[in-house]
């Protein structure tokens, strides 16, 4: 049998050194020679000297497992309910699959604490004014019972309609070149509308849109007006029309 030098300062426990045996002879975890593995961990335990005896009881524990199982694969297989082959290493190799998780879960915790000491962290600085700073719009109040479910199904109506105002036949004649919309442009074109329309309807200010893409755009920029607080949107039921109410000018 090979001799080993090893020290017990190297291990933390009979897990950490049955996992060094498995690793230096280059075995399968889930198929461990007990035999040759057994005589290593023996040898090791003959080697550790008087002053480590208090904390020999673990180490005797798992050789004790270890004789046990090597005995129990000398004799004929045990088979459970379902005629299966009992593997008396079984318990075993879970034992050290979990220590190993356990183990190199360390490692990672360590190297996090290592790179956090890398870390230098200061206290806020912010100025006051900012921190106190309140938000000038009430989105809350704003959207009322608006939700980006009900904004999408309104938008979906509104591509709808604008879908059967297309004549299915002369919409094939020639080809169709793509339209740029311009969203700085239709935004001066909503404020303008705004600006002698207090109160409106999205489908009133598609009244001049022709396509989807532009569509699309217009509802965008209705979204972002609700935003800065220009505009205030409500809605009476699911299939009414999306109100806009003018709030500030631009």
């Amino acid at each position: 049998m090979e001799t080993i030098e090893v020290k017990l300062e190297s291990f933390e426990g009979p897990l950490d050194l049955l996992l060094h045996l498995i690793d230096k002879n280059k075995v399968d975890i889930y198929d461990i020679p007990i035999s040759l593995i057994t005589g290593q961990y023996m040898e090791y335990l003959d080697n550790m000297s008087e002053e480590d005896l208090s904390k020999m009881s673990d180490f005797v524990v798992m050789a004790s497992t270890l004789l046990d199982i090597k005995c129990r694969m000398l004799l004929p297989k045990e088979v459970n309910e379902e005629g299966e082959e009992i593997d008396p290493r079984t318990e075993l190799v879970q034992k050290l699959l979990e220590y190993k998780i356990y183990k190199y879960m360390s490692y990672e915790l360590k190297d996090m604490q290592i790179d956090a000491g890398h870390f230098l962290f200061k206290s806020s600085s912010m100025p006051k004014e900012i921190a106190d700073m309140k938000a000038p719009v009430d989105y809350e109040k704003l959207l009322g019972d608006t939700t980006l479910k009900k904004l999408n199904d309104i938008f979906q109506e509104m591509l709808r309609r604008q879908e059967n105002k297309v004549d299915p036949i002369r919409s094939k004649f020639g080809r169709i070149e793509k339209e740029e919309v311009n969203a700085e442009e239709k935004q001066k074109y909503i404020r303008d509308y705004a600006s002698t329309h207090k109160k409106f309807s999205f489908r009133q200010l598609l009244s001049d849109s022709h396509s989807r893409q532009e569509i699309i755009v217009t509802f965008l920029v209705v979204l972002e007006m609700m935003k800065t607080g220009e505009f205030s949107v409500t809605q009476n039921s699911y299939e009414d029309d999306i109100n806009i109410e003018v709030l500030q000018a631009a």
